[in-house]
């Protein structure tokens, strides 16, 4: 980790034209106009590409894919294969690398979500399965959820026609439970909010013989992460491939049981009158994801984090020297698991709002997009930008505060 005076010296030598830090890396646009040999699409378009400072938010499109999963996508894209013979070598690599039974490639954390609810209530009944969401009649039809964990990707259960009954405590969790209750539900990303979290949750499931899915969307890093839940007894877990394990955004995972996946890769492509017939994940995104999660396995991860932090580091510092403007630099403990800085500044000197000083750095130049936590704040992290572009940021989030002020 540098220190703050070494930062100083970094940022202060950091010359800026016109919103631009000079010499520094060019953006996404700027390197294909460079290029006579590569088409500028987005350009084409009318599109502005931005420095994700952000983090993996699927408006912003997730994740930039490494190069083994570009080559690995390309390659994929120039064979015809089977798809439920591919999907079947796939789960297995997967399933391997996580150490659980069995395992899928799905369109998205969300789809495997309604797959894995799916599969739960129709098993491999081929009536069953073209009757949801309508007609669940011979089926459980309960799936049990704790208040805080209904923040809207819970829809994505809902799809297969359930009804949500919402518990507060862990008392009503276990009184709710009845000869209707399919599942019970778990967002990992609320893990803390509510009375009954992971580990005492799968077990209730264990023992009341009820399937509990966890949806751990955004969960890595950490690597043990992927594991994890299995090992605490949850029966499927959920991951979406385009966010820490830099897959396509178009990606995800369904793991656990393999009763369970068997039954989820029944309901969803290319069978057909399915509930996830529209889910579609093709050849290229099966064998991609495959190569993310053996990439994303084999990273050295200390060396990622030093990166990570060093980056943060250096912006929080050209932030903290504008007066009146305080900064947070912490870990999450859940979900998005990285190096990340608060950015707050004093009302009474900035009179710009959150969302305002957004727009600010989206619209200058280059564009940069960060997230926004409350009224006088944003919130940045580092870890979906290429190297080098922390250096724009923190020129360009100093400059711009400066002028913000009154």
């Amino acid at each position: 980790m540098i220190s703050r005076r070494t930062a100083l010296k970094q940022i202060s030598s950091i010359p800026v034209v016109g919103g631009v830090a000079a010499g520094s890396l060019l953006t996404g646009q700027e390197a294909a106009a460079a290029s006579h040999s590569q088409r500028d699409y987005y350009k084409e378009l009318g599109l502005r590409t931005f420095i994700n400072a952000a983090g993996t938010f699927t408006s912003l499109t997730g994740c930039l894919m490494p190069k083994e999963v570009i080559d690995a996508y390309t390659y994929a894209s120039n064979e015809y294969v089977g798809l439920n013979e591919l999907q079947d070598a796939v789960g297995k690599k997967i399933a391997e690398m996580i150490g659980c039974e069995s395992a899928m490639v799905t369109s998205g954390a969300a789809s495997a979500m309604t797959l894995g609810t799916a599969g739960i209530l129709t098993g491999t009944d081929d009536d069953k399965a073209k009757r949801i969401p309508n007609d669940l009649s011979g089926m459980k039809d309960e799936v049990i959820v704790q208040e805080s964990h209904v923040i809207g990707y819970s829809h994505a259960i809902k799809n297969c026609g359930v009804k949500l009954i919402v518990v507060k405590t862990r008392k009503e969790l276990i009184d709710a439970i009845n000869d209707k209750t399919a599942m019970l539900y778990f967002t990992n990303y609320a893990n803390k909010l509510g009375e009954v979290q992971d580990k005492d949750f799968a077990q209730i499931g264990r023992k009341y013989g009820i399937p509990s899915l966890n949806d751990a969307a955004a969960d890595t890093p950490p690597k043990k992460r992927l594991s994890m839940y299995i090992d605490m007894g949850f029966d499927l877990v959920t991951f979406s491939g385009g966010k820490g394990l830099r897959g396509p955004q178009s990606a995800g995972l369904l793991y656990g049981r393999k009763d369970l996946i068997e039954a989820a890769r029944f309901n969803a492509p290319p069978n057909g009158d399915r509930i996830g017939r529209g889910m579609k994940v093709n050849k290229e995104e099966i064998v991609s994801m495959w190569i993310a999660l053996e990439t994303f396995m084999e990273m050295d991860m200390d060396k990622e984090w030093r990166r990570w932090q060093k980056q943060i580091d250096l912006i929080e510092t050209a932030a903290a020297s504008v007066n009146g403007v305080s900064t947070k630099n912490y870990v999450p403990e859940i979900a998005n698991h990285v190096p990340t800085l608060d950015v707050t500044w004093d009302k009474n000197k900035f009179p710009i709002s959150g969302a305002e000083f957004q727009s600010v750095l989206r619209e200058g130049s280059p564009s940069i997009a960060v997230a926004r936590l409350a009224e006088n704040s944003i919130n940045i992290t580092t870890w979906m930008m290429v190297a080098g572009q922390e250096e724009i940021v923190a020129a360009r989030l100093k400059e711009a505060l400066q002028k913000a002020r009154a």
